[in-house]
């Protein structure tokens, strides 16, 4: 499969309405909104907001092709891996004015999308992983800004749920088949039949978005290891 179930989607434009989906919403908020609990465990919509501002460090030291002095960085404010870096990013701006956060985010954002726009698609893009196309980098982007959305509630327009689910079910089936993922899927009326060993179960297209993002309810009747196997893109 690799990359052909991608086909016809442009990253870069899918990235681009949902940072501007998160821009126009985060705008939208009260003061009081940014304490409300988000879907993240432990984290409020505030904290969402600083985790998308400092996560632009390593998207920066990507496009400068500056991961050591990112590592320099992290290796002195004792941060020895992804989720302490996420922690450490959202703790620095903890006591920042909100309004700051925001400029610094969408200014950062902003760069960061014309940049990858500018290399295009089939360029390499230095990340942890090693070089990257630019394109399917965008795509992972662009799926975890419509998960942090969907973690703080961002309405999305009725008639745009159907290719927005679409969408993000074709990048949750790439990263699948691009981590070897022993799961098997099958495209059904209206969702996935996925099996596992001897385990199969059939899910909505938006069930299947979120088991690979991690973020199927607790109460969902699914197989443990089939959950935990479907997860590729938390």
């Amino acid at each position: 499969m690799n990359a052909e179930i991608l086909q016809g989607l442009d990253p870069f434009d899918i990235f681009d309405a949902e940072a501007h989906r998160l821009d126009a919403y985060f705008a939208s908020l009260t003061a009081p909104d940014w304490d409300h609990a988000s879907r993240c465990e432990g984290w409020s919509v505030r904290d969402v907001l600083a985790h998308l501002a400092g996560e632009e460090l390593y998207n920066h030291a990507c496009l400068d092709d500056d991961l050591d002095g990112l590592f320099a960085v992290m290796q002195k404010e004792g941060v020895d891996d992804v989720g302490s870096f996420n922690e450490w990013c959202v703790r620095q701006r903890r006591d920042l004015p909100v309004g700051e956060v925001m400029e610094e985010w969408r200014r950062k954002n902003g760069e960061t999308r014309r940049r990858m726009r500018a290399l295009g698609a089939g360029a390499d893009l230095p990340t942890l992983a090693g070089p990257y196309p630019v394109g399917l980098q965008t795509f992972h982007y662009a799926s975890e800004y419509a998960t942090h959305a969907d973690d703080v509630k961002v309405p999305v327009e009725q008639g745009e749920e159907p290719d927005r689910t679409a969408w993000r079910a074709r990048v949750g089936l790439f990263a699948l088949d691009e981590q070897d993922s022993p799961v098997l899927v099958e495209g059904i009326a209206g969702g996935f039949r996925v099996e596992l060993d001897d385990e199969t179960a059939e899910l909505s297209a938006a069930d299947f978005v979120d088991a690979t993002t991690g973020r199927l309810s607790s109460d969902h009747g699914l197989d443990p290891e089939l959950r935990d196997a479907l997860v590729c893109l938390a």
